[in-house]
């Protein structure tokens, strides 16, 4: 079964950081681009970053200079580093694979989600 399991949400403040974790099995992992997407309640789905499978990043300019995406092909892991973190990025945060023609537009395997609040 082709898996992601994201790890790492929590309460912070604003200007604070987190870094959230995405574990993936049942899939050649170094064959894939991973993405992260986050869903604000009421709100539609929102492509947050991508990394392809060379390790090369892409962001949607709403976070370009805030977030950090990486992968560890060793471990299976992809990681979303957050700085300077505001309050419109409270969401529920998803792992995915990114399986479109361009980065950020289609995606498959959405993970369960880790909740990311911002509050003072």
């Amino acid at each position: 079964e082709e898996k992601l399991v994201e790890s790492g949400g929590g309460l912070v403040q604003p200007g604070e950081s987190l870094r959230l974790s995405c574990v993936a099995s049942g899939f050649p992992f170094r064959s894939y681009s991973i993405a992260w997407v986050r869903q604000a309640p009421g709100k539609e789905q929102e492509w947050v970053a991508s990394v392809n499978t060379q390790g090369t990043s892409f962001y949607a300019a709403s976070v370009k200079g805030r977030f950090t995406i990486s992968r560890d092909s060793r471990t299976n892991t992809v990681t979303l580093e957050m700085s300077n973190l505001k309050s419109e990025d409270t969401a529920m945060y998803y792992c995915a694979q990114d399986v479109g023609t361009r980065f950020g537009k289609a995606f498959n395997n959405r993970g369960q989600g880790t909740q990311v609040t911002v509050s003072s």
